[in-house]
């Protein structure tokens, strides 16, 4: 007998009971078979098995099903008696799935049951097969995963659905009319070869595979997160670099990038592979500094530049502003994930984030709005960063004992009144000195935070 909101009327006085004892009236264990069966049911089945399944879950009790109904929750279009089932075995008030999968991130210790691995994988197969080179077989147990495979999410495209850029057509600076100086790009410079590549055509492409004054490099943009990263993808003990381009697939609104030689999945964030055949292979890729900043700018400063084509074999609208504007615009993030400390910096405030020397740290990018000039450190080891808010420009370099007073142009620094030229390598001093330039990346706080929140320290204006 159907009862309210798609429960039986058996599950009905099984929950009242719950709510005034605190406790299951009865816990009935399902076998494997059967639970697999329910969990199928939750996604695919028709209302009568749903609430079947409903019933079967509620009665017995265990939190390890609540991945299956999240789920559910999420394909079965919010369906309010899945929410009753989550809120009952998770003993939280959760209102959605946002609420529901930031809920799941901050439990770990609940493994969800064995059906929930072939539920997933059914799942990811009718949206797109190709999502099970990934995650195919034995490759979604958690076992052979770095992350957890309840946190892996459809981001709404197929696998390449966000097309990578490889070795694309670049042009030169004085060909670029298509380019307005407030637009921003990605400037990188490597042994002299010096690229621009609009951030207004990489929202639409977010991965280019190029070598860059010798050196073999990716770009990995995450829209979502804010973040474009430069890694060498040459790697020891391998003959070709990778290749890699978007899976499709997100982790805490971050996106998951695979190689194209051995569909491992990588967290683009870290620049280290989660799942496949690499994911005990011990690889972290090697960041390379890369600055954002406007055509403007970065024009002036290396008028010889080359810039990224419009003309990308891609239909897509490339004019400023176009690529996610709403979500940029928004202080609100588009898929679910746990923001830990917004008391300094908010969820979509920018940071300049560093990873090196054995440490980890994030200045937000607030701090150089009254000045261009920081000096500080990342553990032991001192740095100097110059930054611009309006640009979204921060680079840092090694300044040993050294300490900077101003930046007096934008290409140059002073230090008791001596005059430092600012190079995209290091910068340099009058006498030949040479103190090297450190790699990090613009990012969302949210996504710092959510990575390395635990492990980064956070500065703090004096």
């Amino acid at each position: 007998m159907i009862g309210h909101k798609g429960f039986s009327l058996y599950t009905i006085l099984a929950l009242l009971y719950w709510t005034l004892a605190g406790q299951p009236a009865v816990a009935q264990e399902i076998d494997d078979k059967t639970l697999e069966r329910h969990a199928d049911a939750i996604v695919f089945g028709k209302t009568e098995q749903k609430i079947e399944a409903l019933d079967a879950f509620l009665v017995r009790g265990k939190k390890d099903v609540v991945a299956a109904l999240i789920l559910g929750f999420r394909y079965r279009q919010n369906d309010p008696a899945i929410l009753t089932a989550i809120r009952q075995l998770s003993g939280s008030s959760i209102g959605n799935w946002r609420a529901a999968m930031e809920w799941q991130e901050d439990h770990p210790e609940i493994v969800p049951h064995a059906s929930y691995q072939k539920l997933k994988q059914k799942i990811f197969a009718r949206i797109d097969d190709n999502f099970m080179r990934f995650l195919g077989g034995d490759k979604s147990l958690q076992k052979n995963l770095a992350i957890r495979l309840e946190e892996i999410v459809w981001g709404g495209v197929r696998v390449d659905g966000i097309p990578s850029l490889d070795n694309p057509d670049l042009i030169d600076a004085k060909d670029a009319g298509y380019l307005v100086d407030d637009d921003l790009v990605f400037g990188v410079a490597i042994n002299g070869d010096i690229r621009a590549y609009p951030l207004r055509i990489m929202g639409w492409h977010e991965m280019f595979n190029e070598t860059i004054g010798g050196v073999p490099v990716a770009l990995a943009y995450c829209t979502l997160c804010g973040a474009g990263i430069l890694f060498e993808t040459q790697v020891a003990g391998r003959n070709k670099p990778l290749v890699f381009g978007s899976s499709g697939l997100l982790f805490r609104s971050n996106k998951l990038m695979f190689d194209r030689d051995s569909d491992s999945l990588w967290n683009q964030f870290t620049g280290e592979p989660v799942s496949g055949p690499l994911l005990d292979s011990g690889i972290k890729l090697k960041i390379r500094p890369v600055a954002i900043t406007s055509w403007g700018k970065w024009h002036q400063q290396h008028p010889t530049t080359k810039v990224l084509s419009i003309a990308t074999g891609h239909t897509r609208d490339y004019s400023s502003g176009a690529v996610y504007n709403d979500y940029f615009s928004s202080p609100d993030l588009m898929f679910p994930v746990v923001v830990r400390n917004e008391k300094q910096v908010k969820r979509k405030d920018y940071v300049f984030g560093i990873r090196e020397f054995g440490a980890a740290k994030a200045w937000p990018l607030s701090a150089f709005t009254k000045v261009t000039v920081i000096n500080d450190h990342i553990g032991s080891n001192n740095l100097v960063l110059i930054g611009d808010a309006q640009t979204r420009t921060v680079r840092a370099y090694q300044r040993g004992a050294l300490t900077f007073d101003r930046q007096t142009d934008d290409a140059t620094l002073t230090e008791q009144n001596r005059t430092w030229q600012i190079t995209e390598a290091a910068l340099l001093g009058a006498g030949g000195e040479k103190l090297a330039r450190v790699p990090g990346h613009i990012s969302y706080w949210f996504a710092w935070d959510s990575y390395l929140g635990i492990k980064s320290e956070l500065y703090a204006a004096p």
